[in-house]
């Protein structure tokens, strides 16, 4: 017997209520409920992850009676792919990748299922068989192992997989799959919840990985309820410029393997290619010294990576100096100002300030701090002297206190390997930095005020 009930769910955060509410109890935000109707029959209302097979037919066990095997992985083509997501994608796992509209999700997820070396289906719900295979045709691949299908309905996607029998499924994209237990248009919040559960279960049960490819909405957020990003194991964004040609590919969760890591595509006629040495994009290659400009070292997950900081400290010609940033978060860019003002006393509070990462890359390590530092110093005063081939890493405080960042013998080693002669960081890093017997000529400071003594 079908079961019908009417819920209102908030778009925000996924909190349901029995009635329409203004502002949401949970998230506190305004008029986010939407009326969701649902029907379910009794049969599939229990279904569930408790009658997965593997929790036993017993009930609880102890924990070392369990026999945990390594489950190998499932490796693609593409290293840098393999990377982000922990060394290759876990059987049985479920993962989402999320990014702006053309940004080129579709096309990564099709050059790894066109080379993957086991059997693989590929479903789209927005896309026709032939429009799939003219992409597939400009990346020159050279497998028959990935199956093409153009479905939304899930019960026929999973018939489809029980009959094929394969390792990996690629979904495109989540927002058009249809579940048929759910009364609710493509796209709705509880359709959207219902096929990533059905998804989830699936994969679990029969140890196939999916990989789903989802919007995002104008705020950046991956589109639909908060609870899609707690349901899948991997969380992947996948951030560019349509007018550029670099894409990064950037690992958000991960509960196979570090979390934060990076990985850098160039998009080109045949698709996308792996950079395998992104630090060469991020420098210019320009020679000498620029004012304005000073090298940092950053950490994205566990590779370090030189950055490039340029800032231009200007006359302000309106009434409020204005404060733009692009790669860097501007919230740190006003707490870096305020510091610079009141600990080297330099009245640049009343100038425009403008920072640029660049390369396309947002730096979220504290580490990139001194490096602005140091870009405001070359800018606004003149009788700074910027140290040739000089790498700036430190995060700074209120007080101006120059603090030690993670892995700084990884930084220094890779400012090494990229030809740098001078690594300016905290003192604190004194005891880290004790064994080092390279080449660079180490400067450890313990305040900002130390850059211009």
């Amino acid at each position: 017997m079908a079961k019908s009930r009417t819920i209102y769910i908030c778009e925000a955060c996924s909190y349901e209520s029995a009635k329409w509410m203004g502002k949401c109890p949970s998230c506190k935000a305004w008029n986010t409920f939407q009326e969701t109707e649902i029907h379910k029959s009794d049969k599939e209302t229990n279904q569930g992850l408790a009658q997965l097979p593997e929790q036993g037919p017993n009930g609880a066990i102890p924990i070392d009676e369990i026999n945990a095997k390594e489950v190998p992985r499932l490796k693609s083509h593409d290293e840098e792919f393999n990377r982000v997501v922990g060394g290759g994608i876990m059987p049985g796992s479920i993962t989402l990748i999320g990014g702006e509209p053309g940004i080129g999700k579709s096309t990564l997820l099709l050059q790894i299922a066109l080379h993957f070396p086991e059997k693989v289906l590929y479903v789209s719900g927005e896309e026709s068989l032939v429009q799939i295979k003219g992409r597939a045709d400009r990346m020159k691949y050279l497998t028959t192992n990935c199956l093409l299908l153009a479905e939304t309905n899930t019960s026929k996607i999973f018939q489809e997989i029980k009959k094929q029998k394969i390792d990996l499924l690629v979904i495109d994209s989540i927002q058009t799959m249809q579940s048929p237990t759910v009364d609710a248009l493509p796209g709705s919040m509880s359709q959207i919840r219902e096929c990533a559960g059905e998804f989830q279960r699936f994969a679990k049960r029969h140890g196939i990985a999916v990989i789903l490819i989802g919007h995002i909405t104008k705020d950046g957020q991956l589109a639909g309820p908060k609870v899609l990003e707690h349901i899948v194991d991997t969380v992947l964004q996948f951030e560019g410029d349509q007018h550029h040609a670099h894409r990064i590919l950037r690992s958000q969760k991960n509960r196979f393997g570090p979390a934060a890591e990076l990985g850098i595509y160039e998009m080109q006629s045949s698709g996308l290619h792996a950079v395998i040495d992104p630090t060469s994009i991020m420098l210019s290659s320009q020679d000498g010294q620029r004012e304005g400009v000073s090298t940092g070292c950053i950490l994205e997950g566990i590779r370090p990576l030189l950055i490039e900081t340029q800032s231009l400290v200007s006359p302000s010609y309106y009434g409020t100096p204005q404060r733009s940033s692009t790669g860097f978060d501007n919230r740190r860019l006003h707490m870096l100002i305020a510091v610079f003002e009141k600990r080297i006393q330099f009245p640049i509070g009343a100038k425009d300030v403008f920072l640029n990462i660049a390369g396309g890359i947002k730096v979220t390590d504290p580490g990139a701090d001194l490096a602005v530092i140091a870009s405001f110093l070359s800018s606004c005063i003149e009788q700074f002297t910027m140290p040739k081939k000089a790498v700036f890493c430190g995060e700074i405080g209120l007080s101006g206190e120059v603090r030690p960042v993670s892995r700084i013998l990884q930084r220094v080693v890779e400012a090494e390997k990229r030809g740098m002669t001078t690594f300016v960081t905290s003192a604190q890093h004194k005891k880290a930095l004790g064994d080092y017997k390279g080449s660079l000529s180490l400067q450890l400071i313990s305040h900002i005020r130390e850059l211009i003594d």
